[in-house]
């Protein structure tokens, strides 16, 4: 295998985002998971395997200056899989001397607590996906101050935009309703502020932290749209699609039910505490010391609009079954490839 400066191990949205800023920028790229692309991008290499089989990794990271860590297992396989899976990327970017640019979410913290995220804040994580990650932050950290590895870890909120599926709030529960002149569904509180996380956004944001020699070290919160509520970001999407805003909200009393035969809703009633206060995600110190931006709410809902519309049929649950190598559900994670090659698990 050849070796490339920039290996990206994911090819979810965030994954597939990350790809597409790099290949903006001319530079040599390859996207690693389980059962390669299934829409190319122009410039960009694929290749499927497990990576976290020691000589496979080695191979396919042959080279890199830069690795970003975009795999992610499925919810209920968290704890089983994922410091797994990061300790792989760990290991295959000591192994190619290669800079570490991790994607992580905000589980760690805990609830807001009526106060906005920051990257001080203390972990006080309260759910067993919370503390995971809070363990595996630690881990990375260690791994950088050890000397091994140089790390690097962005931070985002729910996510929205292209790819988003049925994995997103704003995705394909809001998106084609809205585009048919139907009603959108939601869980949690509608009223309540929320930072969402617009996709390319976090892949060009995290291309400049693997960029940036200052980054280098740190945990970032990753630049996100004006915060607004649920409502009003929903409301965004049918003024893009041109329609009358309708919502439905799914009442907890049967997402608590599904959860008692459905392990992936299960795990998702440990994080809606997130939607039962304002939960806002502070990114200033990424924009004022390193200069990363996010697109305008406005903007970014209606992109998100437009590639639903290009696509040649409106994505739905129905339509389009959770592939393989699909996101994780809701809840603050950022919708990330959720297999590393070779599990054939979905979320």
């Amino acid at each position: 295998m050849d070796c490339v400066d920039h290996v990206v191990l994911g090819a979810g949205a965030v994954g597939m985002a990350v790809a597409e800023a790099l290949a903006r920028r001319g530079e040599s790229v390859r996207v690693v998971n389980r059962s390669g692309l299934r829409q190319p991008i122009a410039g960009v290499q694929s290749v499927a395997g497990d990576v976290t089989d020691p000589a496979f990794a080695a191979s396919a990271t042959c080279g890199a200056r830069v690795i970003y860590q975009a795999l992610n297992p499925p919810y209920d396989r968290w704890a089983k899989e994922f410091p797994g899976l990061q300790a792989a990327a760990i290991a295959a970017a000591e192994a190619a001397g290669a800079r570490l640019v991790v994607m992580d979410n905000v589980y760690m913290y805990g609830r807001a607590g009526g106060r906005p995220f920051t990257e001080d804040r203390a972990y006080d994580a309260h759910t067993r996906k919370g503390r995971l990650r809070a363990a595996m932050s630690r881990d990375l950290m260690a791994a950088h101050a050890a000397g091994r590895v140089e790390v690097t870890v962005g931070r985002a909120s729910d996510f929205f935009g292209p790819r988003a599926g049925q994995q997103s709030l704003i995705g394909d529960r809001v998106i084609p309703p809205a585009l048919a002149d139907k009603t959108a569904s939601v869980i949690g509180d509608p009223d309540m502020p929320h930072t969402y996380t617009f996709i390319p956004d976090i892949g060009e944001n995290l291309v400049r932290l693997g960029e940036s020699d200052d980054a280098i070290g740190r945990v970032w919160h990753l630049p996100s749209p004006e915060t607004r509520t649920t409502r009003e970001v929903i409301g965004l999407v049918y003024q893009a699609a041109g329609t009358r805003p309708r919502l439905r909200v799914t009442p907890a009393w049967l997402i608590r039910a599904l959860g008692l035969v459905n392990s992936t809703v299960r795990e998702v009633n440990e994080m809606a505490y997130e939607f039962d206060e304002p939960f806002v995600v502070d990114a200033s110190r990424a924009e004022t010391e390193l200069g990363l931006r996010a697109t305008p709410l406005a903007d970014a809902v209606q992109q998100t609009v437009h590639w639903y519309r290009a696509q040649a049929r409106p994505s739905s649950a129905a339509d389009h079954p959770t592939p393989p190598d699909a996101d994780v559900p809701i809840g603050g994670e950022p919708m990330i490839d959720n297999t590393p090659a070779g599990t054939g698990a979905r979320p």
